[in-house]
């Protein structure tokens, strides 16, 4: 019988130099055993703020985000050569994560996060509605302008209208 590894999972991540630059990233960071931790109007306004406040410091745009119960999607947009997603989302989780330990003394964070680095054919504003759709698809509200808890920091991308072609993570996609 093969030994059992313990604690050894597979790196998702590309190299990281993929993740600098100035590029599109769709970005999921889930609550720590997917927890409804997130779903608390104080906590969710605060973290929305650091995510601002982390992003302008580390150069980076915002262009749709929501912040579901269990996991929190972003569109976010490298503004700067230098932009670096793996920084700014270390960052973003720390800054997070050390606070509500002080709080709670849980884990806000799963350690890793999804990522997916949008290629030229892929339609940013595709993914934002995919992001702004989400509690629509879990019943929590009727349209995506109803979510108190979504939304840009940017007014590059419209929530006034759903582009016509639909988008899916590429780990959600069936296999071919």
């Amino acid at each position: 019988m093969p030994p059992i590894l313990v604690g050894i999972s597979k790196n998702i991540r590309l190299s990281a130099p993929s993740y600098i630059g100035r590029q599109h990233y769709f970005v999921t960071l889930c609550s720590f055993h997917r927890k409804k931790t997130l779903v608390d109007a104080r906590r969710a306004s605060w973290l929305v703020e650091v995510l601002r406040n982390v992003c302008a410091t580390r150069n980076f745009a915002v262009h749709a985000y929501c912040l579901m119960p269990d996991h929190f999607h972003l569109l976010a947009e490298g503004l700067e050569p230098t932009s670096d997603l793996l920084n700014l989302v270390k960052t973003f989780k720390l800054k997070t994560s050390r606070t509500y330990f002080s709080q709670t003394s849980q884990n806000l964070w799963q350690h890793k996060f999804y990522d997916h680095i949008l290629r030229p054919n892929e339609s940013p504003e595709s993914v934002a509605w995919y992001i702004w759709q989400n509690p629509v698809r879990r019943g929590l509200c009727a349209t995506p302008q109803e979510y108190s808890f979504s939304g840009a920091f940017t007014s590059r991308i419209p929530r006034t209208h759903q582009p016509t072609n639909s988008w899916l993570p590429p780990w959600s996609e069936p296999p071919l």
